[in-house]
């Protein structure tokens, strides 16, 4: 049985880093070429059970170029075909969806989502040109087989719609089958990834306390790191994401838990992005990673 592996394809949040029309202090010293920060595109995970065959965890607008940059998911038999035989979403986002468009020619693979995500994806015609893919509708709680015979399952998470479907006054912290955590068993070990979190709830620690790795949610340092920084007006908590530090942050959340634990879809402002920061000092200290692209992770 092969070990159950994850290549991070992208780690930054929504926008990729540098972002392309920001300046802000973490972007500008990438605009630079300083070498503490390294660029990385928009999130996403591959998977495999070792036996050649990949599933995706999301599909960021970055896609074509992660896969180009990952020999793992390069076409390797036949005149036109692929190891991605899946596409697992953990939400209806724009940077979660958009590189669906880019698995269109004509090679099958199997579209997990949940029925929200599949019908965000379903009411842009656009993607009525993804003949080849199989739309699978997975609720949340239930039990389903990956290729290469990983077990999985979603599981709510507090957060919001996505934002071109939030409307006025869209509800923060309620959990919901629009944004999702996915659970990953292969061979006796647990990888869970959850990309967005409004908050850690006492189900979602007790899920936490029977991983071997975690990635979670890494988007802001501090809550209203955009209105300081002058690139927003929202808080991190209005956009469906709580901060690292703070009394309502993830550091405080995984206190206790021993899983291996790597910060995921960062954003462009935060400066845990930076080597040797105090930032990333401070979140390495409490024994966090911090995710690059190209990081691989075997259990």
């Amino acid at each position: 049985m092969g070990r159950l592996t994850a290549i991070v394809l992208g780690s930054a949040a929504g926008g990729g880093f540098p972002q392309w029309n920001c300046r802000c202090p973490v972007c500008s010293l990438a605009w630079a070429g300083d070498s503490r920060v390294k660029p990385r595109t928009q999130t996403g995970l591959a998977i495999s059970a070792g036996d050649g065959r990949w599933t995706l965890i999301n599909a960021s607008p970055d896609l074509p170029a992660q896969i180009r940059a990952t020999p793992a998911l390069h076409p390797a038999t036949n005149l036109r075909g692929s190891p991605i035989e899946a596409v697992v979403l953990t939400g209806g986002e724009i940077d979660q969806i958009a590189g669906l468009l880019s698995l269109r020619e004509s090679t099958p693979f199997a579209l997990y989502a949940t029925p929200s995500s599949h019908a965000a994806v379903a009411a842009n015609a656009m993607f009525g040109a993804m003949n080849s893919m199989t739309r699978r509708a997975v609720n949340p709680g239930e039990h389903f087989t990956l290729p290469g015979d990983i077990e999985a399952s979603m599981f709510m998470v507090p957060g919001k719609l996505p934002l071109y479907l939030e409307g006025e006054a869209p509800e923060l912290d309620t959990e919901s089958a629009a944004n999702v955590g996915v659970d990953l068993h292969h061979g006796g070990t647990r990888l869970i990834f959850v990309p967005g979190a409004a908050a850690v709830t006492e189900r979602m620690r007790e899920r936490f306390a029977r991983a071997d790795v975690v990635l979670f949610d890494g988007t802001l340092f501090t809550d209203d790191e955009m209105i300081r920084t002058g690139t927003g007006q929202k808080t991190g908590h209005r956009m469906g994401h709580m901060p690292i530090n703070g009394e309502d942050g993830s550091l405080r959340a995984f206190i206790g838990l021993s899983a291996r634990r790597i910060y995921i879809h960062i954003n462009n402002t935060n400066p845990i992005l930076i080597d040797g920061s105090g930032e990333r000092r401070q979140v390495e200290s409490a024994g966090w990673q911090v995710a690059e692209d190209g990081m691989e992770i075997v259990l």
